[in-house]
């Protein structure tokens, strides 16, 4: 995975609430085993009509919003557990995902695979959404070390949990991170086998 320690981004809105893991990767792309290619059919039923062809009121198919975060309605990723939800949004290019709820697994899948979910209340998310309709061309800015979200006049301060926190911001997942603290792990079971 890719470090996450700041990003300056356009937001892309899709202000629709409880968008599954279905709707994000429909299971009929679910064929591969590893995380490459499903960005392309990441919101597919959504992004195309049936002939293939692009419907031009969807937001990710219009070339003027651009970016790396995605700002999402309540209750993202909930539905079916399937990891590739969160491989599609990163293979599409997201690496933020804000909303003012996320389903646990989803949430969990995407720290896992290199997607900051950062959660505000529906108050701050109505001031991001309108933010976006004043000016789409407005930068966002994330700052993971300060777990800030900042836009136009605002500042948000974001939690999450330290342990993730560190993976991102070392490009880890729970293997790397278990490879990275190596010497650490032989020093403890070395000197449990002297007592």
């Amino acid at each position: 995975m890719e470090k996450l320690v700041s990003i300056k981004s356009q937001a892309i809105p899709l202000p629709i609430e409880d968008i599954d893991t279905d709707q994000i990767i429909p299971a009929r792309f679910l064929k591969a085993i590893n995380r490459e290619g499903f960005g392309e059919n990441l919101f597919r039923d959504w992004r195309f009509d049936q002939n293939d062809q692009h419907k031009e009121s969807f937001v990710l198919n219009n070339p003027d919003y651009v970016g790396s975060i995605l700002v999402a309605g309540k209750n993202f990723g909930c539905g079916s557990s399937r990891e590739h939800a969160a491989w599609a949004l990163y293979d599409y290019g997201f690496r933020v995902v804000i909303s003012s709820f996320f389903a646990d697994i989803f949430k969990g899948n995407a720290l896992n695979n290199g997607i900051l979910p950062i959660v505000v209340d529906n108050e701050q998310l109505h001031q991001i959404f309108q933010h976006i309709e004043e000016d789409h061309t407005s930068k966002f800015e994330v700052d993971l070390p300060s777990q800030e979200l900042k836009f136009g006049n605002f500042c948000i301060k974001f939690e999450i949990d330290p342990y993730k926190k560190d993976c991102l911001l070392n490009g880890h997942d729970d293997i790397d991170y278990l490879l990275s603290i190596k010497d650490e792990i032989i020093a403890f079971e070395n000197k449990q086998l002297i007592y």
